[in-house]
């Protein structure tokens, strides 16, 4: 049974091991995810670091972890093949045996005879775990997770599969971590702006954020079309949260120019857009040529879209404007495919497919080839419309062609938003 830590800053350093991320044939998604887990139950992540499937290195980056951190959680190498060698480096590096956990094999031989698959010596090893270690079950795969109390010093031994890793932090590490450690109060509160750039919102609020407490933190977040402000305490204090926070919070809110604030909380742009449309009761429609139906796919990526969301239309093809969204042949003639009247008619032709009350189309060349003397790459044009007036917008994007079919798509989410709140 582990000993209670008593309040201080608790600070936990994550090590991920495996080759296959060093060489970029993974992206790091454990890290990200266990870093969002432990700092929403204020826990500080004071290093993330990767090392391949190298014993030395492996047990360098422990060492080190340990002496500058009250947790260490290491995530990878637990499975049957010759390159997993986590548990047999972690038993040298703490000088311990293993031990046999029959519930474990229980779990692995139940699991493989569901898919009809051999259980064999191999598969056996994975029912072992340190012996200076506890149990953490793995529900959701055969490497189980362990546990070690290293006096005041934690270190949590998890599985790489992205589920499994999940599984166990959730179901049980996470719970284990705040009954072992006094952790602090972690309040955040966001605000999403659009058409402000960073450096004005930094200046309008220069002087407050100058006059913030120590434990009161704002940060600036930007992306391509917006700047999401987080104003983050921590503290042991719940008065002090509830006071002197909220009243930062609401100090740097009347500072941002109303017209620029999209919404009051963590929401992506997708999430905001759906959140105005089901408020007003109102559904949207969707053109796309050169986006490929990435806006479809942001908006579709929101629960309950399907209140709101009629239906799109990729009409990639110049016979597909034409047929299907009722686009003019003299325009395609005339102005071509990436042309203001064109995104027109496509955004009335697809709302009048679907009877929507608003629609969006895009229409430009996203590269690497297609590009004229007068249409470059990275010219799109982009129509909102509602059912009295469309309004265009024409772009100019840099970048390789997924950037600007994304940019493209997160630039129309902003132009309906604006024609929506305009109303």
């Amino acid at each position: 049974m582990f000993s209670f830590v008593p309040e201080m800053k608790i600070t936990a350093e994550i090590i991920t091991i495996g080759d296959e991320i060093l060489i970029g044939q993974i992206v790091n998604t454990n890290a990200v995810w266990l870093s969002q887990q432990l700092v929403k139950i204020g826990v500080w992540v004071s290093k993330i670091a990767s090392v391949g499937d190298n014993s030395t290195h492996i047990s360098y980056s422990l060492k080190q972890a340990l002496l500058s951190n009250n947790i260490v959680i290491i995530t990878g190498g637990l499975g049957p093949t010759n390159d997993d060698i986590t548990k047999k480096t972690l038993q040298d590096f703490f000088k311990t045996g293993l031990k046999k956990v029959d519930e474990v094999e229980n779990h692995i031989k139940s699991t493989f005879k569901k898919v009809n698959v051999e259980f064999l010596p191999v598969h056996e090893q994975q029912s072992y775990i340190l012996g200076n270690s506890s149990l953490l079950f793995n529900n959701y795969g055969t490497a189980p997770g362990m546990w070690i109390d290293e006096n005041e010093k934690t270190v949590i031994i998890l599985p790489g599969v992205p589920k499994e890793m999940k599984g166990i932090m959730s179901d049980f590490a996470l719970d284990k971590i705040k009954l072992k450690y006094k952790l602090p109060e972690i309040i955040s509160k966001s605000i999403v702006t659009y058409g402000i750039p960073e450096s004005t919102l930094a200046e309008i609020l220069k002087e407050t954020e100058n006059q913030l407490p120590d434990n009161i933190k704002l940060a600036y977040l930007p992306s391509f079309s917006s700047v999401k402000l987080r104003l983050t305490s921590v503290s042991y204090d719940l008065n002090f949260i509830n006071t002197v926070f909220e009243n930062c919070f609401k100090e740097i809110l009347q500072k941002i120019p109303t017209a620029n604030i999209a919404a009051i909380q963590d929401l992506k742009q997708e999430e905001i857009i759906g959140k105005l449309l089901s408020d007003k009761g109102k559904t949207l429609s969707i053109a796309e040529s050169c986006t490929g139906g990435y806006v479809s796919h942001l908006i579709t990526s929101v629960s309950g879209s399907s209140q709101y969301f009629k239906g799109s239309v990729t009409s990639y093809s110049n016979s597909a404007k034409i047929n299907i969204l009722e686009v003019e042949q003299s325009t395609i003639d005339n102005f071509g495919a990436v042309s203001e009247q064109c995104v027109r008619q496509m955004a009335k032709g697809v709302r009048k497919k679907f009877d929507s009350d608003y629609a969006i189309s895009t229409s430009g060349i996203a590269g690497p080839t297609g590009e004229t003397p007068d249409k470059p790459i990275g010219t799109v044009w982009i129509a909102v419309c509602n059912r009295d007036k469309c309004l265009t917008k024409k772009i100019k994007l840099k970048g390789n062609r997924e950037d600007i079919i994304k940019n493209s798509s997160f630039t129309a989410l902003e132009f309906l938003r604006q024609l929506i709140i305009s109303e």
